[in-house]
């Protein structure tokens, strides 16, 4: 009993020593060694105003304010201040050896800042340089010949931080409302960093795992586990990484909502078409280098079905210029195009057009803002792409993008059974224009026309060159706009809906088909309206011309065709002209009177202008033989000249003699 007592006796002493030396502990001497050794660590001066001693809820001292400089190249001010601060201090390290060994370092709504250059410079780059600590305490600072005590700082911790980020050539960024711990256990290992940002009021978690964390905050590269988690989307790196912007790994991308994730991280949502980025699941292996070059490798990526496989290099200093190339299978392009995004069809035709028949071209105002976002150039391959009004086969493009003004040369382009090359056009420098130079072999005409512009009259293979030019804001504006011209032949095909045999001989043609076996034309576009003068369809036994209007902008049609029954030497060619007159969505076919009376007109004008001729002649001839006294009939005008010729130079030659 005698020893417990004694030894619950030394126990009590004990404590009382261990108080009596928390009390002891110098408050100004432990804000001094943590200054010096933040300034060590760092290379920036520190102040530390007004130290005292604390016992709950952090054993330690407290500072009135605290001030780490910033880069001796920084215009902006300190790199962190903060009103209060709390230093916790391992109790039985002091007094087991004396040594200062700081547990913890927390810090309340301070203000950091950070700065980068277009050169590289970075003010998170610490560095090994001695400038003295600055000390503002109730006791002089210690002697700095005295031996320096021993210290780590095993966690840090940052409540309702405000953290401004300027990066030179953009705009300032700030966040309010940063929560920022660190655990750094052992100052030669890891730490880990869990860091909560409320850039748009909802939090925007990051989580990292940097390995020789020492080094890293002296720009070393050092192995790097980041996730970041914001708007149901999260992003990974798993690599390597350096506080100078030298980044490497595999990153992982997978956001449900791109909108949803950028909005949390306080900017703007970019409204990405469907498939096209407004939900993105892609693995890549990333490589960020210090000067804003990024080089993305073995990069696969679904965007909501299409699916994207290849490599692009990026520079990010300014508007970002991209050069890239891409693999893709089945690409659907339809929510770029403002096409609804059901429906279906091949590559070889099917399909909407982009407005209900007969309703008119859309008129929504197209946003084309998002040409300025890069330039670049962009090669893709792609075993189809859906357009939805056009619908293209094995593709291989090249897009070209220079301050708006975005290229898609066509190298190799399979569509609707043929094949097209060129190139189109999309201008957004001042306005918004489209246009194109395009050669289009063995285009199946029905199914193209059908996209196009809604019309299934005309089948058979056809070889077409096309330029165009467009310009206005909505899809309306702009069919009504185009001007151009081009041309189109087609060595055998059918007519639609109207039977030119049929007409010509029994006066009926509608509901049934003409097999012709060829077509050509050529024709002009001006204001939304295509105009032709030139049409000819040959048949067996009929030909057929035609010349008129397509209204492009206003979906109508106004076109007169003539087709003629070729008689040869029986009689006259027989023609009934035709008149195609209407919308797209309901035109009528009609034999037009009109034009079939003016015909015959011509033709009767034709004919009695010809006999007009033959009487003249006629008289013209019975004169000449009254004259030359021709009275042999077998006797030609000629001969009879020249026999009344050789008669007067007779006579004239006797009355010389005589």
């Amino acid at each position: 009993m005698k020893w417990i007592i004694r030894l619950i006796g030394f126990v009590l002493v004990l404590s009382l020593v261990a108080i009596g030396s928390i009390f002891l502990l110098p408050a100004d001497r432990i804000g001094a060694i943590a200054a010096d050794q933040i300034r060590k660590a760092t290379g920036r001066d520190v102040t530390i105003i007004g130290v005292s001693m604390t016992l709950w809820p952090v054993l330690g001292v407290r500072a009135d304010g605290l001030e780490v400089g910033n880069a001796d190249w920084s215009e902006q001010g300190p790199m962190l201040t903060a009103e209060n601060a709390a230093i916790g201090v391992d109790m039985m390290a002091y007094i087991r050896d004396r040594e200062i060994r700081i547990t913890n370092v927390e810090a309340t709504r301070p203000t950091i800042r950070l700065e980068s250059r277009a050169d590289g410079r970075a003010s998170w780059i610490f560095t090994d340089a001695s400038g003295a600590a600055q000390i503002e305490a109730e006791t002089p600072a210690p002697s700095t010949d005295s031996a320096p005590q021993a210290l780590s700082i095993q966690k840090l911790e940052v409540t309702d931080a405000t953290l401004i980020y300027d990066a030179e050539g953009a705009d300032l960024v700030s966040y309010s409302g940063v929560d920022l711990t660190l655990d750094w256990p052992e100052r030669l290992g890891p730490a880990t960093i869990a860091a909560t940002l409320r850039p748009a009021g909802t939090e925007v978690q990051v989580d990292a795992t940097i390995g020789g964390f020492a080094g890293f905050i002296t720009g070393q590269v050092q192995p790097l586990n980041a996730t970041v988690d914001a708007g149901g989307g999260r992003v990974t790196l798993d690599g390597r990484a350096s506080t100078a912007g030298d980044v490497a790994g595999a990153l992982g991308v997978s956001l449900p909502s791109t909108d949803a994730f950028m909005s949390a991280l306080g900017l703007s949502p970019p409204g990405l078409p469907p498939k096209l980025g407004r939900a993105v699941e892609m693995s890549t292996q990333l490589t960020l280098t210090s000067d804003r070059r990024l080089s993305l490798r073995d990069l696969r990526a679904d965007l909501e079905g299409n699916a994207l496989s290849g490599a692009a290099d990026i520079s990010l200093n300014g508007t970002p210029v991209v050069n890239a190339q891409f693999n893709a299978g089945a690409l659907d392009l339809r929510g770029a195009t403002g096409s609804a995004a059901s429906g279906g069809g091949s590559a070889t035709g099917g399909g909407s057009a982009p407005a209900p028949t007969g309703s008119g071209w859309p008129k929504d105002p197209i946003d084309a803002s998002g040409l300025a976002a890069f330039n670049g150039e962009i090669a893709l391959t792609a075993s189809s792409i859906d357009l939805g009004q056009f619908k293209l086969g094995q593709t291989r493009t090249l897009l070209r993008n220079d301050r708006s003004r975005m290229v898609f040369e066509l190298r190799e382009v399979a569509a609707y059974g043929g094949t097209l090359v060129g190139e189109f056009v999309v201008n957004n420098r001042s306005g918004l224009s489209v246009g194109g130079n395009m050669n289009m072999r063995g285009l199946s005409l029905q199914p193209f026309l059908r996209d196009a512009a809604d019309l299934e009259m005309l089948t058979g293979a056809a070889n077409m060159d096309l330029r165009f030019l467009g310009v206005g804001q909505s899809v309306d504006a702009i069919m009504r706009s185009l001007s151009g011209n081009g041309s189109f032949n087609v060595a055998r095909g059918t007519i639609e809906g109207i039977d030119l045999d049929g007409l010509l001989k029994f006066g009926r043609g509608n509901g049934r088909t003409t097999v012709f076996d060829a077509m050509s034309a050529s024709y002009r576009m001006e204001n939304g309206n295509l105009f032709n003068d030139d049409l000819l369809v040959v048949l067996r036994s009929f030909e057929a011309r035609g010349n008129g209007r397509i209204g492009l902008g206003q979906q109508d049609i106004d076109y007169l065709f003539t087709p003629t029954a070729l008689k040869g030497e029986d009689g006259p060619d027989l023609a009934i002209p035709v008149r195609i007159r209407g919308p797209w969505a309901d035109p009528k076919i009609l034999p037009d009177l009109d034009a079939a009376i003016d015909l015959r007109l011509d033709e009767k004008l034709e004919a009695e202008k010809e006999a007009l001729k033959a009487k003249a002649e006629q008289q013209v001839r019975e004169k000449v033989a009254e004259e030359l006294g021709v009275t042999d009939q077998g006797q030609s005008l000629g001969d009879a000249a020249k026999q009344k010729l050789e008669d007067e130079v007779k006579k004239g030659l006797r009355g010389l003699f005589d």
